[in-house]
């Protein structure tokens, strides 16, 4: 959730919030290589860091000191967090870091997350060199961008869609293409001349602005590649009819916990607002899907697959083999 406090109020919202976070949590907000931010209900303060996941600090923050982050990012957005609406997800102010907050009785004691936008762009390369995929893996996902392939990025939490998805959005920055890129905060990155950054807008009094409404504007501002950053809903239906009525060469994420699940689940999002799945046009509209899985060092792009058809409820899709060639990633015509 974003808002639209002045540039004054926000500095000094900032400011008290760096207070109130103390110098541990700001120095690892000023860590280039500190992807996550956690303070459990216990108090524990933990890290989640580039090159090395996930690694306890050994400090404590006190639930009174919690609180009062969770309250202030509240104040931030205008909202009032109390026992009857005790979940905050806001930007912070300064960086539009995403914040997560949770109070009692949801909890035990208030406890939060904030997940870090990225500072370093990895590149398909960069992915190579730390193991994260191959070279054929890298060289088909680098065809599958300049060939114009719709791409959905599939994996669980944390497994580094983002990450992989601004590594895409790299290659893309070279392909002279227009590039609305749309999501609920500001985490993907496009070095394209042409790009146009969309985000939802929720308001307790205002109307609210959805991906399905930013999917639909989107068509009205003359895209060449509509880049989404998370389908969380039924604009999944309006994504696909997009990328395959003249806009080639989206990029999207879902959560699943495989290449195969990952398009089942955009059958579960599109039933969110429609009475009936078209599979058709979904084997039509996603091209590519690459599935990642792991965590930290973990991290490994286990499957890249292309969508070969449907035939009744049962997708066809092909992984491809460790010597694959990337011309193999060429569509065919659905029977």
């Amino acid at each position: 959730m974003s808002t639209n406090l002045n540039p004054v109020t926000a500095s000094r919202t900032l400011a008290m919030l760096r207070s109130a976070m103390g110098p541990v949590i700001g120095a690892a907000l000023d860590d280039k290589n500190v992807i996550e931010i956690m303070v459990n209900p216990d108090g524990k303060l933990w890290l989640d860091r580039h090159g090395e996941g996930r690694v306890y600090t050994g400090e404590i923050i006190t639930p009174p000191d919690a609180e009062r982050i969770v309250k202030l990012v509240a104040s931030h957005i205008r909202q009032q967090v109390t026992t009857n609406r005790p979940i905050v997800s806001a930007e912070l102010p300064g960086g539009g870091e995403r914040f997560e907050g949770l109070l009692p009785p949801v909890v035990s004691a208030p406890c939060f997350s904030i997940r870090k936008g990225a500072a370093k762009i990895f590149t398909l390369e960069n992915y190579v060199e730390s193991g994260t995929m191959t070279k054929a893996q890298a060289d088909a996902l680098s065809y599958a961008v300049n060939a114009k392939l719709n791409i959905l990025i599939v994996g669980g939490t944390s497994s580094g869609k983002t990450t992989l998805a601004n590594a895409l959005l790299a290659e893309i920055a070279n392909c002279n293409d227009r590039v609305l890129i749309l999501e609920d905060t500001r985490e993907l990155q496009c070095g394209a001349e042409d790009t146009v950054a969309l985000r939802t807008h929720y308001s307790s009094g205002g109307q609210d602005v959805k991906l399905a409404d930013l999917v639909r504007s989107t068509l009205r501002l003359r895209p060449d590649r509509i880049v989404v950053g998370e389908v969380r809903g039924p604009e999944a239906l309006d994504m696909l009819k997009a990328w395959n009525t003249g806009h080639p060469g989206g990029i999207a994420t879902v959560h699943a916990n495989s290449a195969e699940a990952g398009i089942y689940r955009i059958e579960q999002l599109i039933l969110e607002g429609a009475s009936s799945v078209p599979r058709t046009l979904i084997a039509e509209a996603i091209n590519v899907i690459v599935f990642i899985s792991g965590r930290g060092l973990a991290r490994r792009v286990e499957t890249i697959a292309r969508v070969l058809g449907v035939h009744g409820d049962e997708y066809d899709l092909e992984p491809l083999a460790p010597n694959f060639s990337p011309l193999k990633l060429i569509p065919k015509t659905n029977p």
